[in-house]
């Protein structure tokens, strides 16, 4: 093998995960880290800008992908995921929540994930974050990762909040924090009113570190192995495939849906998906794919009075520029600015676990993107936070450029619809309260003039209509040390030397709340791991 261009580590993806592993790895100056991300640089203003996120989707700087057509509803769904630098970091909706203990230490105890619980994880959300407001020994006040009380919180919002209190919920100004129960307004991923990506906190302060190498516009194609060792990988640039090898290891960070996918291109996964495509079975591991878990959005909309809508009504070229100067205003909206964690009942007796969680602001906040109201709304979404539903992503194509099948199976299971119609009576109830029910003119989804009057049918059906991805996907190269496990909780791929999964796809299960903190903890265990094996392996000065 001939071998022409080499590093120590090889990256592949600059998302969440990939920024923070280039950041660290190349901490030190010995290790030679490439970086390697499909999407271009994220020089674009409107990254930046919280609320433009919605702008953002169905552009370059998204995969723009769409599932298999579920059953029912019989219609596919709309799924964005980033292709830039920082990935969907980029293009999320800036949300920093942890989930809670119990899914950690689920991770370890269910699936055999050693080191992964709750109090393993805690000090790598720590390092990670930069908070302004909170401290030890839930929080981190000097890590890269900016977190913020958002600096424009919208009059309805804030109303909700009140009304959610009146219903019976507890304040939390904090869902990071102890516990996420409660209602409050949520904490973002932002600098001064700013959105900040993992590219902002980890990458672009560190870009002219000799050692590190960041490549965009770059699409591997394969995972280069070497009898059992995975050697380096092939990618496209420019039209033309070039290889490049690695002296340590190669760490995919691609993602729930493009981590499993380059593996089964690589031929590593369940031999008969492979044999169908006619691609070589190198390693056969039949978990590659598979366990794909995702939330869903169910949203309950109104028509409101005497109020604004921030996408119809703020976004206005004067509050651009107040945010331009002074990083506040409508424009640093993220338009799920409030929101809340409950548990659901049974036998009429709540569980102390957060299943629950509802999400909202006042726009139409329908990540589906398939209804667009003409007047000034108000959204608040139902997500059942742990489903029961388990799908599957799989190879449409043996052309790397082909977007994969992702099948997540959303309503195979009916406690998944029943937790969410739990969830959309809550929302359905806090609505009656003071002094957001002053605000209200109709329901708009569903189009009904009494959401109370809706049975359980009513709900499901609303729910199969107009439910939306979460952003959430997850699980599809899961850790853990059952047959089906994708990697070992080391993150080490079985059966192949050299090569590491770390991203969302290595959960075993989702966690409880939105997923972006979690995968940057990962990456932030992960490379710690790395780096304290690092010496041993590379045995190499810094370089200068």
């Amino acid at each position: 093998m001939t071998r022409t261009e080499s590093y120590d580590y090889i990256i592949v993806g600059a998302g969440s995960a990939g920024c923070v592993l280039a950041n660290r790895l190349s901490g030190d100056g010995s290790a030679r880290v490439l970086l390697l991300e499909a999407g271009s640089s994220d020089t674009d203003e409107t990254l930046r800008i919280p609320a433009a996120l919605g702008t953002l989707f169905k552009l370059d700087v998204d995969w723009n992908y769409r599932t298999v057509e579920q059953s029912p509803p019989g219609r596919t769904f709309y799924w964005p995921r980033g292709r830039t630098l920082g990935g969907s970091s980029s293009t999320n909706v800036m949300i920093y929540i942890r989930g809670n203990r119990h899914d950690y230490d689920g991770w370890r105890d269910d699936f055999g994930a050693d080191g992964w619980g709750y109090d393993d994880v805690l000090p790598y959300f720590v390092a990670s974050e930069s908070h302004r407001r909170l401290r030890p020994p839930y929080h981190g006040s000097d890590g890269p990762l900016h977190v913020e009380d958002r600096l424009y919180t919208h009059e309805l919002s804030s109303a909700w909040v009140d009304a959610a209190l009146e219903w019976g919920l507890d304040y939390n100004d904090d869902f990071a924090g102890p516990s996420p129960l409660g209602a409050g307004p949520y904490q973002v991923t932002c600098h001064n009113g700013r959105r900040c990506s993992t590219a902002d906190a980890y990458l672009h302060p560190v870009l002219t570190r000799p050692n590190l190498t960041v490549r965009s516009d770059t699409l591997v194609t394969r995972i280069v192995l070497a009898g059992s060792r995975a050697a380096g990988v092939s990618y496209l640039a420019d039209g033309a495939e070039e290889t490049v090898y690695a002296d340590a290891e190669v760490v995919v960070c691609a993602g729930a849906v493009n981590s499993p996918q380059l593996l089964l291109l690589s031929g590593i996964g369940p031999p008969d998906d492979l044999g169908d495509l006619d691609i070589d079975v190198r390693v056969p591991l039949p978990g590659v794919g598979r366990n794909l878990q995702d939330q869903l959005l169910a949203p309950v909309v109104w028509e409101t009075r005497n109020t604004s809508d921030i996408i119809r009504d703020l976004l206005t070229p004067e509050h651009l520029e107040l945010w331009r100067t002074t990083g506040g205003g409508p424009f640093a909206s993220n338009y799920g600015e409030v929101g809340a964690f409950l548990s659901s009942t049974e036998g009429g007796h709540r569980h102390d676990r957060p299943d629950i969680q509802l999400c909202g602001g006042a726009t139409a906040l329908i990540l589906s993107g398939e209804e667009v109201p003409q007047r000034p709304v108000f959204t608040m979404n139902s997500t059942a936070l742990n489903p029961k539903a388990r799908g599957t992503v799989r190879l449409a194509s043996s052309d790397p450029r082909a977007h994969p099948l992702i099948d997540p199976r959303y309503f195979e299971d009916p406690a998944d619809l029943d937790l969410l119609t739990e969830g959309l009576r809550a929302v359905a109830g806090i609505a009656h309260s003071p002094p957001f029910a002053d605000h209200l003119a109709r329901p708009y989804l569903p189009d009904t003039t009494d959401l109370d009057s809706l049975d359980d049918a009513a709900w499901h059906a609303h729910i199969r209509e107009w439910s939306a991805t979460c952003y959430h996907p997850v699980g599809t190269c899961a850790m853990g040390q059952g047959e089906e496990s994708v990697v070992d909780p080391q993150l080490k791929v079985r059966g192949v030397d050299g090569l590491r999964v770390v991203d969302a796809s290595v959960m075993p299960t989702v966690t409880s709340g939105n997923t972006n903190a979690p995968t940057i903890m990962i990456a932030e265990k992960a490379a710690a791991h790395l780096r304290a094996g690092a010496k041993e392996r590379i045995g190499r000065e810094p370089v200068e």
